[in-house]
């Protein structure tokens, strides 16, 4: 009995002190609304070689991680960019697959319309069905058209309304000059883009890790249902005669020329280059691939902190005493090689249960010379849960 008095006198009492325990929790809480945009740094640029040598219509370099442009001509101008359309394509298949509209294991049915499509192909069958993964590799590898609106097929329906979903991603990615009426990249009517934006479109593209499985292949057969044999070479020369570079883009029409968007990564450096309108196909390789050196060879990356770089700060009326958490994107300090110094800066800010993963809990900053150079969002990995009532009586009486 004399137990039982004690535990009602401290229910009581836990009701008075604590009367906040009994209601909702009003407060407001912060959400990840952590922007891609990067912080641009300025550094000069001396690429008067790439200028002179080059004969592509527009060009661009850009560092990966910030966003950083190096080298720049004719960045915005429309034009035909031929089967580098399909960098969006990809994109929105691997946004289908990662929202969970459909699954790299998906059987895919190959209608007639996609056995029919011209150009660059695997010569699928119609009325069989294939994996969506190695639909996407043939899209990757040997830029199949048949692939590509088979698969826009499975996700929407119809190529109609899958191209309406790449020019919603358009929008989304903030594009300057681009427009689709395919999927495919053979010639239409007011399809076009511009180098920066495809530099942008393939940055995006590049941050799922299943692209990289298969940029990497340099030949591979394709297996048909019926036993028969596609051989598929990569369109991207580069992946196997250039040192680090790891996946691309190629694209030639008659109207659209020589194009190749192409990234290279080095240590902790990853580049971008994008050519639009060369004159011939070894010209294409041989400018993207001046760009990446003139990039290896002068600047560098130092990173601060990586996004597998996990930690723990405090929370308050949670049912752990911590949170963990991690950067939302990689923070680096980007510049000149062998200048880069940088030290970073942590802001943790005071948490409240209940938190859910990707909240955001604090900022860590890149800081040269006195200068934030860029920035990036901490954000929780787990969901911890308010406590409860029975919570803080459990540890009064523990």
């Amino acid at each position: 009995m004399k137990k039982s008095a004690i535990i009602i006198c401290l229910i009581l009492a836990l009701a008075f002190v604590f009367p906040q325990l009994c209601f909702a929790d009003t407060s407001a809480k912060a959400v990840n609304t952590s922007s891609d945009t990067a912080k641009i740094i300025n550094v000069p640029t001396d690429t008067t070689k790439i200028a002179n040598t080059s004969t592509a219509k527009s060009a661009l370099l850009m560092e990966y991680d910030t966003g950083e442009i190096l080298y720049a001509r004719n960045e915005t101008e429309a034009r035909p960019i031929a089967s580098m359309v399909k960098i969006m394509t990809l994109l929105c298949i691997y946004d289908s697959v990662e929202e969970g509209k459909i699954s790299l294991d998906d059987e895919v049915h190959v209608s007639d319309r996609a056995a029919s499509m011209g150009g660059s192909q695997v010569f699928l069958d119609a009325n069989t069905t294939h994996k969506a993964e190695n639909l996407i590799k043939s899209i990757i590898i040997c830029s199949a058209n048949d692939s590509c609106v088979a698969m826009a097929e499975h996700i929407c329906g119809s190529v109609e309304i899958f191209v309406e979903k790449m020019n919603q991603k358009s929008k989304e990615l903030g594009l300057v000059n681009t427009y689709f009426v395919n999927c495919t990249g053979l010639p239409a009517i007011n399809q076009f883009s511009c180098a920066i934006d495809v530099a942008n479109m393939f940055r995006a593209l590049i941050k799922h890790d299943n692209f990289f499985v298969h940029s990497r292949i340099w030949m591979e057969d394709y297996v048909h249902p019926d036993g028969r044999i596609t051989g598929m070479t990569n369109t991207n020369k580069l992946s196997r005669f250039y040192d680090g570079c790891d996946g691309g883009k190629t694209g030639f029409t008659a109207e659209a020329m020589h194009c190749l968007c192409a990234t290279a990564k080095r240590g902790d450096t990853r580049y971008i280059s994008v050519v639009i309108g060369a004159s011939d196909s070894k010209k294409r390789f041989a400018e993207v691939s001046e760009m990446f050196n003139y990039a290896f060879a002068n600047y560098e990356n130092k990173v601060l902190l990586d996004v597998d770089n996990v930690s723990e700060t405090p929370i308050k009326n949670g049912k752990t005493e911590t949170v963990k958490y991690a950067p939302s994107k990689k923070l680096v300090c980007f510049g000149k090689r062998g200048t880069v110094e940088a030290e970073m800066s942590l802001e943790l800010f005071e948490v409240k249960a209940p938190i859910t993963s990707g909240d955001v809990v604090g900022k860590a900053y890149a800081i040269s010379n006195g200068v934030t150079v860029a920035e990036c969002d901490l954000v929780a990995t787990e969901n911890v849960e308010k406590k409860g009532y029975w919570d803080y009586l459990l540890d009064i009486i523990g």
